[in-house]
């Protein structure tokens, strides 16, 4: 099948304003990095989704999910087949305690209107710059709370396109893990239980929070969040400060001199310029340390 046939069976499931070819995937990114799409498809329901995902299992086409990039690194030879970004499927609706959320809403904006209908247990996540997808799949977490302190359940699609309800035992969320990353399923929405709280102090609590963020990480630059997963026992920023990596990196990209933890953008590098950077550091302080530093990020697409 040739791309053309692509665009033509997708315009009979979606709009086709919202199908893109060759579309370049830097300014779908939180690192605005990385190459070009063969085609971009933005879905406007989740019916849209599980007909794309239908079409591409029994055709055999690749597909790539993005929600808000802020977890991923797309190679600079970007990214054959189809991707799929669920950024218009961003509704949040509120009932009682609960609080239901589309894949596509930032994680941060289901936080804040938590926040407005005095709801609290999710201000941990008013400055994760994810989307629920995204947070469901690495049980996304921050200040002491995480995604697994407040889920109901989840529907997701397998990759077959059959819809499934998994509840939070189901989910299996762990530290930056779930079944979820673990079985490549697609996201579709996610219901979370919090409580009724007191809004001045939700409020300051989410003020607190946004202060010691912007304080200390290096939100002034294009980047990928957190690099690393936390080892055992140890937290990544802290060995990559003691091997005296901040400041250094290869090309545009560098380790962070605001937080160690972080490799920015300093808006010339490339996708490989920021993976080679990656690779020093973590055989820097492999070299120094004896200790493997395990991607938090993703690294998709082709050289």
């Amino acid at each position: 099948m040739t791309i053309e046939q692509w665009v033509k069976d997708l315009s009979g499931v979606t709009n086709k304003e919202n199908i893109k070819i060759n579309e370049s995937l830097k300014k779908y990114t939180m690192t605005q990095l990385g190459g070009n799409a063969d085609i971009l498809v933005m879905p406007e329901t989740e019916e849209e989704v599980e007909a794309i995902v239908q079409y591409t299992y029994n055709h055999q086409i690749p597909l790539l999910i993005l929600g808000n990039g802020s977890n991923m690194i797309v190679r600079d030879g970007g990214v054959r087949g189809i991707v799929m970004n669920l950024s218009k499927l961003n509704q949040i609706k509120i009932e009682g305690t609960e609080v239901y959320a589309q894949s596509g809403a930032l994680i941060m904006d289901v936080s804040k209107k938590a926040a407005e209908a005095s709801l609290t247990g999710l201000e941990f996540a008013c400055g994760i710059p994810g989307s629920v997808g995204g947070a469901m799949a690495m049980n996304a977490g921050a200040y002491g709370g995480e995604i697994n302190d407040i889920i109901v359940h989840s529907t997701v699609l397998t990759r077959e396109g059959k819809r499934l309800v998994l509840s939070k035992e189901e989910l299996e969320l762990g530290y930056r893990k779930s079944i979820i990353a673990q079985k490549n399923y697609i996201v579709l929405s996610s219901l979370f239980r919090l409580e009724k709280g007191n809004k001045e102090e939700i409020d300051a609590k989410i003020a607190d929070l946004t202060y010691k963020r912007q304080s200390k990480q290096p939100l002034e630059y294009p980047s990928a969040g957190s690099v690393f997963k936390r080892p055992p026992g140890y937290f990544a920023g802290k060995l990559i400060q003691d091997s005296g990596l901040q400041g250094k990196g290869v090309g545009g990209a560098e380790v962070s001199t605001k937080h160690a933890g972080f490799i920015i953008n300093k808006g010339n590098a490339t996708a490989t310029d920021y993976i080679e950077t990656i690779k020093m550091v973590q055989k820097v302080v492999k070299e120094k340390f004896g200790v493997e530093l395990e991607l938090e990020v993703k690294i998709v697409g082709e050289d």
